[in-house]
């Protein structure tokens, strides 16, 4: 992440969160700590995204055994229950094939979404 900050001109933090580039560069942080713990745990990442033909999308779905772990990522540090409506429709749409859902965030608070939805900041990850 640093050499990407420094080869697009980004002096500090705050300056890559506010940039038009903030919402990438945090999600791809998330991914690479995500790939990074289960590469860690000796396993090979299976890691993938979900779009329907409608335009529902969830950012980041881990295949964790026999479920599929749909995590949103959101560069807000306050997290609202409508951040969690695609990790609902990918719950609906997969069943029981989904795990529960997380928005990652930036900000301190772990707090439910919705039923099967917990904001997660990414310091937990």
């Amino acid at each position: 992440m640093g050499t990407l900050c420094h080869l697009t001109g980004l002096k500090d933090p705050e300056h890559a969160a506010t940039g038009p580039m903030g919402g990438a560069i945090f999600e791809t942080a998330v991914l690479t700590e995500i790939i990074k713990t289960i590469i860690h745990r000796g396993q090979e990442p299976q890691i993938y995204f979900w779009r329907t033909a409608a335009g529902a999308e969830v950012d980041i779905v881990v295949a964790e055994a026999d479920r599929l772990i749909p995590l949103e990522v959101k560069l807000s540090a306050t997290p609202r229950p409508p951040m969690a409506r695609n990790l609902r429709a990918f719950q609906k749409n997969l069943q029981d094939r989904a795990a529960p859902g997380y928005v990652i965030h930036p900000g301190e608070v772990r707090l439910p979404l919705a039923p099967g939805v917990t904001a997660l900041p990414f310091s937990e990850l």
